[in-house]
């Protein structure tokens, strides 16, 4: 056997999709940190592309949810309802009404640590002053739901199938924001849970957006948190969970291997972030290449072949240039 007939490596097949992605398209991209990474590569090259509005979204129920609300949003708004909120629950997180789904945005408002928060965004939106922040949520909410109309191509990453769930109220969060833990149920979504979620999330979808494409990916992070067993149990639900969803709904729904890409085409360390749980920059950026390879027509790739020396130019001067975030809050897991 020749030596070069002898792989290093096993390599993760992604059949080339027959109805690919193209340039002048839109994109949202809602999840995980892993979506994040990849949402940030699409808006490098200049792609139309919305990504985490509302912030990391890590199970399947916060990701319905936030997309839920965010269209009957932009729905009742386009109904002449005006943005008039069902219900104010402003006040403290412990004064919460307790119902199982609040019925719009400004209902899970509260406020604790001197800022105001949403029990349906992440720790990025947050702030002091309560009008401000109404207005920023509701923002949020709106630009998502908005982007998700007009979207052709919407990635949704999962994380985990743990949630959590206010005591009080039943309510799913999408953060818990570093309230005391003695204020949430810690639930494992199971494989009929799961999959119950991300259908109704898919017939939605298909009722509001006819026309979008819905793809879905495991984040390959691995979640410590839970036990390295624990995590593994989580992901195998993810996957079983989509894998089922992808057959029942074989023209509107697909899915990329990203966990596998990770897992079990680079494999090693070196492929992981100092914390040994990340993927690393290498491995997001080999896990972008394939999804080019794979995923975009040629008009697309050779857009981003293009574009590769404008993209270099520009992360060259922000590197040159004083950050502007320097003392904001990372983005918290629940």
């Amino acid at each position: 056997m020749k030596t070069q007939d002898t792989p290093f490596r096993t390599i993760v097949d992604v059949p080339k999709w027959t109805e690919p992605m193209q340039k002048g398209q839109q994109f949202v991209l809602l999840g995980s940190c892993f979506a994040q990474n990849m949402g940030e590569l699409f808006q490098s090259y200049g792609l139309n592309v919305v990504c985490n509005p509302l912030g990391v979204t890590y199970n399947p129920e916060s990701i319905r949810i936030q997309v839920e609300k965010a269209l009957e949003r932009v729905k009742n708004e386009g109904q002449g309802a005006g943005g008039k909120e069902q219900e104010d629950c402003s006040g403290c997180w412990y004064s919460l009404a307790p119902r199982p789904s609040p019925p719009a945005p400004l209902s899970s408002l509260f406020f604790f640590d001197g800022l105001w928060r949403s029990w349906w965004a992440g720790t990025r939106i947050s702030d002091a002053d309560e009008g401000r922040f109404r207005e920023t949520i509701q923002v949020a909410f709106r630009e998502l739901g908005e982007a998700i109309r007009k979207a052709d191509w919407l990635f949704l990453t999962l994380g985990t199938n743990v949630c959590y769930r206010l005591k009080e109220s039943g309510t799913t969060v999408a953060n818990c924001h570093k309230v005391p833990a003695a204020n949430f149920d810690e639930v494992s979504l199971d494989l009929e849970t799961c999959t119950k979620t991300l259908c109704s999330l898919v017939e939605l979808l298909r009722e509001e957006c006819p026309h979008l494409q819905i793809v879905f990916t495991v984040s390959p992070y691995r979640y410590k948190k839970y036990g390295f067993h624990g995590s593994q149990l989580a992901k195998a639900t993810l996957l079983l969970a989509v894998d089922k969803v992808c057959r029942l709904f074989p023209k509107s729904v697909r899915y990329f291997p990203a966990y596998e890409l990770l897992l079990d085409e680079l494999r090693d360390y070196r492929f992981y972030a100092d914390d040994m749980i990340h993927p690393a920059p290498m491995a997001v950026n080999y896990i972008w290449k394939r999804l080019t390879e794979s995923c975009m027509d040629e008009g697309m790739r050779r857009y981003l072949h293009d574009y590769e020396p404008i993209r270099r130019a520009k992360k060259h001067v922000a590197h040159i240039l004083p950050s502007e975030s320097h003392g904001i809050a990372e983005e918290g897991n629940t």
